[in-house]
């Protein structure tokens, strides 16, 4: 019976053993979370070059067919919605059928002709202004 007594005697923490653990939980969040933020900011950069290179190709496939980019105008909407004064047009093409934000909720900047390029295709970074450095920086198709 002295077994009994001595088990739920011991049941629960302590509140010393319970400080302990949430010391070592802010040391780790401390060390970890900075670092995991940084990769997490990277990756939405990664993310928006895909982006634009996806919409790269979809925007080749619709000069080949159509025989030029689509006007400034109609934008990437011209990838998976025909536009009225387009002849040639077998979209849509995206796989989604549906034109994402950047990472950072902001739309893809599209200009044809290009001051840079055939045309132009980008995202402002998460400041969603011109120029920037780190997240902040645009995120191009010419380069």
């Amino acid at each position: 019976m002295s077994v009994t007594v001595r088990s739920l005697s011991q049941k629960g923490f302590t509140l010393l053993e319970i400080l302990v653990v949430l010391v070592i939980l802010g040391l780790l969040s401390g060390l970890v979370g900075p670092r995991l933020l940084g990769h997490l900011d990277s990756s939405k950069v990664t993310a928006a070059s895909l982006q634009i290179d996806e919409f790269g190709a979809a925007l080749d496939m619709y000069r080949l067919e159509v025989g030029s980019y689509p006007k400034s105008e109609h934008s990437l909407a011209a990838l998976i919605e025909k536009p009225a004064d387009v002849s040639g047009w077998n979209g849509p093409y995206l796989k989604k059928k549906v034109i994402r934000p950047d990472p950072w909720g902001n739309q893809y900047h599209y200009k044809y002709p290009g001051d840079n390029g055939e045309y132009d295709l980008f995202s402002l970074g998460a400041d969603n202004l011109p120029g920037g450095e780190g997240e902040n920086a645009d995120i191009v198709s010419w380069q």
